[in-house]
Formats: C-alpha cells, sequence, structure tokens
C-alpha cells in the first residue's frame, strides 16, 4: 500500500483546503510514495506513540494535532517536538496530520462528539462563508443534459440538502470565428446567431479544477465560454461546532452525569445551573471560546467544549450552560474517524487506535 493512497482518502474526506490559515495539517515527515506496512492513529504524536508504531511495525502516524505546528529552525532533541521527529525519521515512520480540516467538515470531528451523545438533526453551528463559486456557461440545447449531468456527478449542484440544482435559461448567442477555427456550429469569417441554454450551477471552489475539465470536456463548442462568481453566502456542509437536539429533553444535572460517561470525565468545569431542561445542544471539540455567541444565538440550552478561560464563563451571562470538559475529552474519538475512512477503502491494511493515552492534563 502506497502511502499516498491513504492521503487521498484522507483528504478526501477532509481536503487540506478546510484547514484554518494557521494551521499545517499533511504530510509532515515521509515520502507520499513509500510503502506502508501499518498505521496508528491517535491524536498527537509523541515519542511514545513513535514507539508504539514501532512495536506493531507501522511506518505511518496519522494524529489529529500537528507535532510540527511552527516553524523549526533547529532539531537538536532539546525538547518533545524535535526528540519525536528524529525518532520518527530514524525508523523510517512517516507522520500525517489532519487538524482544522477535520474540524470544520460535518461529517468530522464534532459530528463525532454529536453522534457518541445521541444528538440528532444536527448542523455547523458557525458554517463559513467564500467557500461556494457560481459557474455560468452557456450551451447548445442538444448538449445541456450531457454537460449538467457531468457536472452533477463531480458535486456541483449541492446544496444543503438537495442535489442536482441547476438554472436554466434560453437565449440566443452571438460569434464569428477566423480563418483558424473550426466551429461545433456555423462557418469561417461568418457571423452565427445561435439558439443556447444559460446554465447556471453551484460548486465547491475545492472542486474548481476538475468542474472546468469536464465542462470543457463534454461541451461540443472549441471555444468554451463560462464565468466563474465567487459567492459570499454561508457554506452549510463546512465551518466551526455543531448543534443538535436529544431526542427527549432532559434535566441539566442529567445531562451533565450523561457527559461523565460517555466522555469518562473525573469533573466538568461549567457555568451556574439555569435549572431547566436541556434539548438543544452545542458544541465544539478543542479549544472553542471563539463560539461562545454562537451557542447562545442558536438558542442552544448547553455548549460544550474546552479551554474556557475565567473570564469567558462570564459570557454565558445566564443565557446558556457553558460545559468545559477538557481538551483531550473532546477529541479522544477523533481517531475513530481515521479507523472508519481507511477500513472503509482498504479493509485489509492494518490500521490501529493508539493504546497510548497522551493527555498532558492530569486530574488529583
Amino acid at each position: 500500500m502506497l502511502l499516498e493512497n491513504i492521503i487521498a482518502e484522507i483528504e478526501k474526506f477532509a481536503p487540506l483546503s478546510y484547514q484554518e490559515a494557521y494551521d499545517n495539517c499533511g504530510l509532515l515527515t515521509g515520502n507520499k510514495y513509500q510503502v506502508v506496512t501499518g498505521a496508528i492513529l491517535c491524536l498527537d504524536c509523541t515519542e511514545e506513540i513513535v514507539e508504539e508504531a514501532i512495536r506493531k511495525k507501522c511506518n505511518l502516524i496519522i494524529a489529529h494535532h500537528p507535532i510540527i505546528f511552527s516553524g523549526l529552525k533547529k532539531i537538536n532533541g532539546n525538547n518533545y517536538v524535535e526528540r519525536t521527529i528524529i525518532k520518527a525519521i530514524k525508523n523510517n515512520i512517516a507522520i500525517y496530520a489532519c487538524h482544522t480540516n477535520l474540524d470544520n467538515v460535518k461529517s468530522g470531528v464534532n459530528k463525532k462528539i454529536a453522534d457518541k451523545l445521541g444528538l440528532i438533526n444536527t448542523q455547523i453551528l458557525a458554517p463559513k462563508k467564500s467557500l461556494l463559486k457560481k459557474l455560468v456557461t452557456f450551451i447548445p440545447a442538444s448538449h445541456l443534459d450531457n454537460v449538467r449531468e457531468n457536472l452533477f456527478n463531480l458535486g456541483a449542484g449541492n446544496i444543503g440538502n438537495y442535489d442536482k440544482c441547476s438554472f436554466v435559461l434560453d437565449g440566443v448567442g452571438s460569434f464569428r470565428g477566423n480563418e483558424n477555427s473550426n466551429p461545433f456550429i456555423g462557418e469561417n469569417n461568418k457571423l452565427s446567431l445561435e439558439k443556447e441554454c444559460r446554465l447556471e450551477v453551484i460548486y465547491e471552489a475545492v472542486n474548481e479544477f476538475q468542474i472546468i475539465k469536464a465542462l470543457k470536456q463534454n461541451h461540443p463548442y472549441e471555444e468554451v465560454a463560462y464565468d466563474i462568481y465567487q459567492l459570499e453566502n454561508s457554506y452549510q456542509n463546512i465551518g466551526s461546532g455543531m448543534v443538535g437536539e436529544l431526542e427527549e429533553p432532559v434535566s441539566e444535572i442529567d445531562f451533565l452525569e450523561r457527559l461523565k460517561s460517555v466522555f469518562m470525565l473525573k469533573l466538568i468545569k461549567h457555568t451556574p445551573l439555569l435549572n431547566k431542561s436541556v434539548k438543544k445542544v452545542a458544541l465544539c471539540g478543542g479549544s472553542g471560546s471563539f463560539l461562545i455567541k454562537n451557542a447562545i444565538n442558536s438558542k442552544s440550552d448547553i455548549y460544550i467544549s474546552s479551554d474556557i478561560k475565567y473570564h469567558e464563563f462570564f459570557d454565558a451571562e445566564n443565557k446558556i450552560l457553558i460545559a468545559d470538559i477538557g481538551h483531550y475529552e473532546t477529541e479522544q474519538f477523533t481517531p475513530e474517524i481515521f479507523y472508519e475512512i481507511i477500513s472503509n477503502k482498504f479493509p485489509t491494511f492494518a490500521s490501529y487506535l493508539t493504546e497510548t493515552n497522551t493527555n498532558p492534563v492530569n486530574y488529583y
């Protein structure tokens, strides 16, 4: 199995283009053309994880958090990051990180948390903008269905819970080819007026190369006329956090007990109880204080995240119950996503959920 095959499946699920600007996702050590014998799936890559990979004869580590986050000027083994990188390279172990791109996709980190809590009717809490574009092209009616279907097959026309969405308008196009042209309709050096269809479809910007390639391959004209528009619409499939509902409302205490049970918690830091039932739940894996206002605006009864600072607890203003359950604790099930991606596509490939607890925080 080549490493590039596994990378392709992960990035199909969580494209690198969806990572935040500050992040460092992707292949951190190793060569994508190397043969991989097995993978350790984890939240953090540490020296202990590399040792586990060596014991299990795996030469690939897939982690949620990038071990190389900011630039390294020296690699002398003076800290755990440098020692981990040195150990991995010495043992020919590739390290791949899938971080905020996995946070931002609808079926990623936050959906895993929501599923563990049994939430239904889930949706992105803070959808991102400027990730969608609109393609407008002009096609003779005889080729409309073929071109449109090929664009649909690449994901164009997907809007929320609907697919194959398009708009078509009939009109008349004009063109004149010079002596070097080879027109599908009309003659060289003669003005042609032809009935055409204006086709409009929305698509994810990340798929633009394939979309335009398919348009040109299936369009009958020698020169394909098309326009691309950047959209400011929020894209409900990509963004931060998640909001969902319990099938039946429960008391705040009962829900906190559920949190402790599902996430194996010793304690929960939370704002004062509001003495009301919990039905709507907002959440964000990892550091999520930046979404407190979004959670309040969503009319959720509770917001679950981690790394909430002291003064940020005041931001609840008795409008929502905030529960900080710990960074590691919110994301501890993330490696299961990697396992599902790999095992579904490569069922015979050896991938292992780590047996090493990398949580640096302890409770007494």
